[in-house]
């Protein structure tokens, strides 16, 4: 049966994908976690699958050999109009791009940190989106966070490389939250940046990153079934402006955020 994709929206977080070492490993755990099936898909390192949430495709799971010693990780991919303007972009402001950009089935894509060292990706979309199109479909990730040092400095750069003040305030409104700048799109947050204190360290949650927030029914037994299925609980649920959140690992490492009550 066809599926839809995940629109690429300029701007907005559009996409995100796992890098892990075994794509079999991933599937066995976020598949019952989530309630996600797969489908074959090229990876850019090795085998690769799209996660299914119903018949809509909303995230990405590559695999590397075990030798790169390559972190396991989740990357947001934000959308935008031209991949080789915003590489530009990034680096007039002091950002490094890691690879591309590059062709791929979907557009073009690049990898990037921002200075502080979050890691994130850019997909320059082959096609427009339908009006009123609604990145990070349900199912599946409902918004990203930026963690970093200073959350003034991070929304300063990424407002330079992904144009936010230049579009249409209706649609895109940042705005300050507590101890956060938030991103609103068509009157949802998909994205949030953070200042806390997160240092140069080992731990993946000290350091600079963006964590991706997946939407559960209820996130007490999601915690539940993670560890049984070899996963780790690293924050406990806390209630949240956005509903009540815990931070999870995966077995091989990899770092993500359920919430229930999101709307």
């Amino acid at each position: 049966m066809p599926h839809t994709r995940t629109a690429c929206l300029p701007g907005v977080p559009s996409w995100v994908s796992l890098t892990t070492r075994s794509l079999d490993a991933a599937m066995d755990f976020y598949g019952p976690l989530l309630g996600w099936r797969f489908e074959p898909a090229r990876g850019r390192c090795g085998a690769g699958a799209r996660a299914l949430a119903g018949e809509t495709a909303i995230a990405g799971i590559n695999a590397v050999a075990p030798e790169w010693e390559l972190p396991v990780t989740w990357t947001t991919y934000f959308g935008i109009e031209s991949a080789d303007a915003a590489v530009a972009r990034i680096q007039e402001r002091g950002g490094t791009v890691a690879v591309g950009p590059l062709e791929s089935e979907a557009g073009r894509l690049a990898l990037a940190a921002d200075p502080a060292g979050a890691a994130f990706g850019l997909w320059e979309c082959h096609t427009a989106p339908r009006e009123n199109t609604s990145p990070l479909l349900g199912g599946s990730a409902v918004w990203v966070e930026l963690r970093t040092r200073d959350a003034f400095e991070a929304a300063f750069f990424y407002d330079g490389v992904l144009d936010w003040d230049r579009r249409r305030s209706a649609e895109y409104v940042i705005r300050w939250e507590e101890d956060r700048v938030v991103l609103d799109f068509h009157g949802s947050t998909v994205a949030t940046l953070y200042g806390g204190a997160v240092e140069a360290t080992a731990d993946p949650r000290l350091r600079p990153r963006w964590t991706v927030f997946f939407s559960v029914p209820d996130t007490e037994a999601t915690l539940r079934t993670a560890e049984k299925l070899g996963g780790r609980t690293i924050d406990r649920p806390s209630r949240t402006a956005f509903g009540r959140m815990a931070t999870l690992r995966d077995p091989e490492g990899g770092v993500f955020c359920v919430v229930s009550g999101h709307s």
